[in-house]
């Protein structure tokens, strides 16, 4: 007897709590299964499986039978490296052929009617009867697989009712749109998962990694092991967690922990997979592999953000395993009780207990709470804010007050210029040949000048040759008038004397959370 094996599945067409409880009922009924959690946020099921007992081609099978698209199964051997999905364009998912088909037919049957009234009735009911065969066999598996009352149970029920007391044109309307919010519904998940795939693409594929020899060759990321050294050109993306064994530059943080200043990087400094290196190069020791880096952590705490459930969540999810039986009973007492009782017409209530069953659809309250939960999710993630699931957004739906400590900062995510200083001249001058030396730079610092000085239509100094960038301390280049550099306070106290008041302007700015820079022509301070 061979040991249970962890396998992992990715599922196309799971947009909602209730498809994933559909696929866990049924996983959980076969033979040497256990351990399933199913996941609609991210699209996977992972399970414990005896092979000997149920073989991976039947667990596809049984996801199939369901209505969804089983893509890959895999073996969990060790922590997964994040990847991108395959994911065709909306308009050619099976959802989308859904919809067009059921469209389709109740269009031709509209035109066929309207030119042979007679057969009215006829056109609509075969439309109808065609176009429900698709939720009818979903409805037929997932009762099967030990779901019974499903939403395909309730669509299924109630159109072949319409159908039977001669309201099929109702029956074929009513499965078209139905086909148009299962679409809706899809391309809705497929947006909140994109905020996962927007963090993937912040991690290099490839990586150049240095030989014992000392010669660089380019390899996938997975092939990196701990204590490989890389190495990392200008403008390139650190391929993983590492420190810095040799170089200087300055790295962008901001793709990982929303600092929008470049940190300088010296050996011994510690660089986080996914940050972008700005004007140097440097030589990094892998500290980290790919399927453990901070890009993947944090990628991994998003989805089980998405999966963990919030308190509305949980208490929809209890309501509406008794909802779909409750709703179906209490159509079936409206059909039968007054006609029975009071004498009541049956055609009538009937046709209201067929209304019941279409207008007490699940889907929206099954839907609305996870839904709205797994948007925000995503959307915090773009932003850059990882929140720790459901239970803790809806807290932050109830918050009116918000403490920060003396180091807690509200920023745009870029700096802007916020004060000119000059010591010689005008704010212009000094601004458009700071401007003059950081225009071909892009350094966020520099950005923010010529941003400014655009602002103000400044005209600037023309330079001759492109400016040289040494990290951490200055920029420079050749102007009209000279040399002129835009530093740090550090490296202008490096080649001239800061006068006290100068000094004190600087400690002043800086102890109100603001970058100083300082614009110097030659030695003399601007």
């Amino acid at each position: 007897m061979t040991a249970a094996s962890t396998m992992r599945l990715q599922i196309e067409g799971m947009d909602c709590a209730a498809c994933a409880l559909k696929i866990e009922t049924a996983m959980q009924r076969l033979p040497g299964v256990s351990d399933v959690s199913v996941s609609y946020a991210s699209g996977t099921l992972a399970l414990s499986v005896d092979e000997d007992r149920t073989s991976p081609h039947t667990i596809e099978d049984k996801v199939r039978a369901l209505g969804y698209q089983p893509l890959c199964i895999a073996p969990i051997a060790k922590p997964a490296i994040p990847a991108k999905r395959a994911r065709e364009t909306w308009w050619k998912s099976m959802k989308a052929r859904l919809v067009f088909m059921t469209g389709a037919l109740f269009t031709v049957a509209l035109v066929a009617g309207w030119l042979m009234p007679e057969w009215d009735a006829w056109l609509f009911g075969g439309a109808a009867l065609i176009s429900i065969v698709p939720f009818a066999r979903r409805a037929i598996a997932g009762a099967l697989q030990g779901s019974p009352f499903t939403i395909e149970t309730l669509m299924s029920v109630a159109a072949l009712g319409a159908v039977t007391i001669g309201e099929a044109e109702e029956a074929a309307v009513v499965i078209f749109l139905f086909a148009v919010g299962e679409l809706l519904e899809t391309v809705a998940a497929g947006r909140a998962r994109a905020g996962i795939e927007a963090l993937i693409d912040l991690v290099p594929r490839t990586a150049l990694r240095l030989s014992a020899s000392g010669k660089t060759a380019s390899v996938s990321v997975e092939e990196l092991a701990i204590d490989d050294r890389v190495v990392v050109r200008p403008g390139d993306r650190v391929p993983s967690d590492g420190v810095v064994e040799e170089g200087s530059s300055e790295v962008n943080e901001a793709p990982v922990t929303g600092e929008s200043v470049p940190i300088l990087k010296e050996a011994g400094a510690k660089v986080f997979a996914g940050s972008i290196n700005a004007n140097g190069e440097l030589r990094v020791r892998i500290t980290h592999v790919a399927a453990d880096n901070t890009i993947a952590r944090i990628i991994h705490m998003v989805e089980e953000a998405q999966d963990s459930k919030a308190p509305t969540a949980r208490l929809i999810d209890r309501i509406s395993r008794w909802y779909t039986p409750g709703a179906m009973l209490v159509a079936a007492l409206i059909m039968i009780v007054p006609p029975l009782a009071f004498g009541g017409d049956w055609m009538t209530w009937v046709y209201r207990g067929l209304a019941t069953l279409l207008i007490a659809c699940p889907c929206a309250l099954v839907i609305s709470t996870p839904a709205a939960i797994a948007s925000g999710l995503a959307a915090g993630a773009r932003q850059g804010l990882l929140i720790k699931g459901g239970a803790a957004l809806e807290t932050l739906g109830k918050v009116t007050t918000v403490a920060f400590d003396k180091t807690g900062t509200l920023t745009r995510g870029h700096p802007q210029v916020t004060d000119i200083v000059a010591l010689a001249g005008s704010e212009d001058e000094v601004l458009a040949k700071a401007a003059a030396v950081e225009r071909n730079v892009s350094h966020p610092l520099g950005l923010a000048i010529v941003e400014a000085a655009t602002q103000r239509a400044l005209v600037l100094p023309a330079t001759f040759g492109g400016g040289l960038a040494v990290p951490g301390k200055a920029v420079t280049a050749r102007l009209k008038s000279g040399f002129a550099s835009v530093g740090s306070p550090r490296h202008a106290a490096e080649r001239a004397e800061l006068k006290t008041d100068v000094r004190d302007r600087i400690q002043a700015l800086e102890s109100e959370g603001k970058t100083v820079v300082v614009v110097m022509a030659g030695k003399t301070i601007e």
